[in-house]
Order: structure tokens, then C-alpha cells, then sequence
């Protein structure tokens, strides 16, 4: 299978948030500040903090949302040239060939740490922090989306 694709970038930010929200740490982070957003909620309503205390907690939350939500993905869509390019892909039964036209590079499916899907893309790790974002648009149609998926569940423990 031989796909040819460009990164859109609403499409690659989505991506990037969707990546981050899925990461352990940063759930817990965020359940965590939303029950002390929700308790200095209650604690302002029964008057046992200052109106005060209760902005600056709101304010602290909408800071953590606004950077987890739009600048952390866009210093990482700005930071990396990858998504600025064009490549090539192809996918066969023992390893897979990213192609660009300064090179290209192939890795075995043992490579991969696991996979993710998005509505937009497959995500394919490394490990816990490098992945490849593979577009579902550079599929030709939705048989060749569901063949992709199946190859990488045959192909990748996923995690």
C-alpha cells in the first residue's frame, strides 16, 4: 500500500491536543484542577473563601486550559518542520518507508511502541513522546482506511 500526503494544519493541532489529552499525567493534571476549580466553587458559594482567592483559582484554570488547549499545540506545530512537507508512504507486510526529498527511512513494525487512532490520523509511536501522524485523507477511500487499521492491529501491540 502507497499513500502520498501534506499535513493540514487544523487537522495536525486537533492531533496534537488529542495526544496530549490521551497521556496519563496530563488527565490526572487536569481531572485534579477541575475538582479544585469545582471545590473553590463551593467554598465561594458557602463564603469560606474571599472573592479574591476565587478569582485567582479561576484564573489559574483557565491558564492551565488555555495552554494545554491552544499553546502547547501550536508551539509544537511551530517547532517542527515535519509538518511543513510532503511524503510518501508505503506499508508492506514486514516494514513500513516514510519518503521525503531529502530521504527516506524504513522501520520494522517491532519499531513501533503502539498506536492510537484520531479522527483524522493514525498515530504511530515510538515510544512514549515520538510518534508519526499518518493522515486518513492520504487513504484513497474508507476500504483502504479500515485495511490501514487492520495491518496495524495485526502488526502492533496496542497499548
Amino acid at each position: 500500500m502507497t499513500i502520498h500526503f501534506g499535513y493540514d494544519k487544523k487537522q495536525v493541532i486537533q492531533a496534537l491536543r488529542y495526544h496530549f489529552i490521551s497521556k496519563k499525567e496530563i488527565r490526572i493534571m487536569i481531572i485534579l484542577v477541575n475538582v479544585f476549580a469545582i471545590l473553590s466553587l463551593v467554598l465561594y458559594a458557602l463564603h469560606k473563601i474571599t472573592p479574591v482567592a476565587f478569582l485567582i483559582n479561576s484564573f489559574l484554570w483557565l491558564l492551565l486550559m488555555i495552554s494545554l488547549w491552544f499553546i502547547l499545540p501550536g508551539v509544537v506545530y511551530r517547532r517542527a518542520e515535519t509538518f511543513r512537507h510532503e511524503f510518501t508512504m508505503y506499508f508492506s507486510d514486514v516494514d513500513f518507508t516514510l519518503e521525503h526529498t531529502k530521504g527516506k527511512r524504513s522501520w520494522p513494525y517491532t519499531a513501533l511502541h503502539s498506536h492510537r487512532e484520531s479522527p483524522h490520523f493514525f498515530h504511530l509511536y515510538f515510544d512514549e513522546r515520538s510518534f508519526l501522524l499518518v493522515p486518513k485523507s492520504a487513504f484513497a477511500d474508507s476500504d483502504e482506511v479500515s485495511k490501514f487499521r487492520n495491518l496495524l492491529m495485526d502488526k502492533i501491540r496496542r497499548k
